[in-house]
């Protein structure tokens, strides 16, 4: 990188880095301010508590992340299932009705032959006197043979579809149930470390939460000249898809609306919310949560990213961003912040995917 594009970059993820909240987890490297013994702010933290107290909130923050993707995969799920359920739910209703149908045609034979006296057609065929009345009726017997067995097979047939959709609603029934216990037990999950990241922060006086976002920033700076000392940014430049353009464009217009864990928008989002109906604007439906488009969209290289591209985070998958270009991405990080800008190199990158490749 030259020494221009250096000093131009080094200005941007400043610029970037000065808005970034979610910090990545490693060492501090702040220098701990001493508190002067006895006087009246000897209780404040120093910023080595300041940093316990940060690697205590990423991790809090973290696991109601992985908790939420866990949500959200159960809602799709449970969205899939229950879709499933209307549909075989109809095919019964349907099966039925035909099996009614079945029946009262089998009945109406059965009166027919009743009233023939309880002979067969065979029988009155044997009995008849003119040989032309035989030649028809042999014909019409034949039929009537294929018409009985083709209407016995089909009320069989029927009667055995009824069963197995009974069956699949059965089954679809069950996994919906271990789908809403897994949906109950990780939002909980959820509510738990919030609630405790939550309590975390409100023990911190005013100056010590200005200095915890100090060092927030500083972290996620340091992590971002690391990135892009790497020279990863002098391998990029590709131009985004059309797709692509209308995707960023999305994900730009939602900054500095709220994070709220589950939500696909339009007034708040998550993570994978964001980048799911950011897509999906684009016109291109992607999976819902960043462990699943992690597993199945198209992986490409860091070097070869572009803009409309995501970037999976940590290595359980659990964060998902959207590169826009310059190094940068934008992001809904977590609880209590909003969708902002921030630098692309600020949290371990485990890859990138691309959505329309």
């Amino acid at each position: 990188m030259g020494t221009g594009k250096r000093g131009l970059m080094a200005s941007a993820v400043t610029v970037v880095c000065a808005v970034t909240v979610l910090a990545a987890p490693g060492t501090a490297f702040a220098n701990p301010t001493p508190t002067p013994s006895g006087s009246a702010s000897s209780t404040v933290l120093s910023n080595k508590g300041l940093e316990a107290v940060r690697a205590q909130l990423d991790k809090l923050y973290r696991e109601a992340a992985a908790a939420t993707d866990a949500y959200n995969a159960a809602e799709e799920k449970a969205k899939t299932q229950s879709a499933q359920i209307v549909e075989l739910a109809k095919k019964i209703v349907q099966g039925q009705e035909r099996l009614g149908e079945l029946k009262e045609r089998a009945g109406a034979a059965a009166r027919a032959q009743y009233r023939g006296g309880g002979l067969p057609d065979e029988a009155h065929l044997m009995l008849s006197d003119n040989p032309q009345e035989f030649l028809d009726g042999a014909g019409r017997v034949l039929q009537g043979q294929r018409a009985t067995k083709g209407l016995i097979a089909e009320m069989t047939q029927t009667q055995q579809d009824l069963e197995q959709y009974a069956k699949d609603a059965s089954a679809q029934w069950e996994k919906l149930e271990t789908g809403r216990t897994a949906k109950a037990a990780a939002k909980k999950k959820i509510e738990k470390r919030i609630a405790a990241a939550e309590e975390l922060e409100s023990r911190l006086e005013e100056d010590e939460k200005k200095r915890l976002a100090e060092l927030e920033k500083q972290a996620a700076l340091k992590a971002q000249t690391a990135w892009l000392d790497s020279g990863v940014l002098d391998k990029t430049g590709g131009s985004a898809t059309a797709q692509g353009k209308k995707a960023v464009e999305y994900a730009t217009a939602q900054i500095g609306k709220a994070y709220e864990w589950g939500a696909e928008g339009p007034k708040t989002y998550d993570c994978s919310g964001l980048t799911s109906q950011a897509w999906a604007s684009a016109g291109s439906a992607i999976p819902r949560t960043s462990q699943q488009q992690w597993q199945q969209l198209t992986r490409v290289d860091v070097g070869d990213m572009q803009p409309g591209d995501l970037i999976i985070y940590f290595d359980d998958a659990s964060h998902v961003a959207m590169y826009v270009g310059d190094g940068a991405i934008i992001h809904a990080p977590r609880p209590g912040r909003t969708v902002t800008l921030a630098g692309a190199g600020s949290m371990p990158i485990l890859g990138v995917v691309r959505p329309n490749a």
